[in-house]
């Protein structure tokens, strides 16, 4: 039996994580083993235990037409930008807000919590997902870039 790889496209949620990277997100849920090693993780670097049963988001992409499952269905941020008619925070002339600062994840303070250094794969799994301010600094760039050019 042959392995395959899928290769999912980029998926930038409203304040930055990545969706396709996220272990949650409904593509990547494929057992109950992946859901409980979540569940873990998300609580080793985040203190927050969240049942493995309820591992599983459609992402805050989905219109809310479609009742999406939602990991944080408290998000401050998301009706922000829904109501500023925004892509995501990365294209809000008040960015960076209190709202998304409460999102930010950076591997830096989290691996001070730590004696040991965080392994490759956790870092992939649990931390790199939610590092939103490098993701939303680069579309940041890209705007002016383009800005730029347009001016010339």
């Amino acid at each position: 039996m042959e392995n395959t790889v899928i290769i999912m496209k980029k998926i930038i949620s409203r304040c930055g994580y990545r969706c396709d990277l996220c272990l949650a997100y409904k593509e990547n849920v494929r057992s109950k083993e992946d859901q409980k090693r979540t569940s873990d993780g998300w609580f080793k670097y985040y203190g927050f235990h969240i049942p493995p049963e309820e591992i599983w988001c459609d992402g805050c992409l989905t219109p809310d037409d479609q009742k999406p499952k939602l990991m944080d269905p408290e998000c401050p941020v998301r009706p922000c930008v829904l109501e500023k008619q925004l892509e995501n925070c990365a294209h809000c002339d008040q960015y960076v807000r209190s709202k998304l600062k409460t999102r930010i994840v950076e591997y830096d303070s989290i691996a001070a919590k730590f004696e040991e250094p965080i392994s490759k794969e956790d870092y992939e799994n649990f931390i790199e997902p939610y590092e939103a301010r490098k993701v939303l600094e680069g579309i940041r760039k890209i705007q002016v870039a383009g800005r730029k050019n347009a001016d010339l």
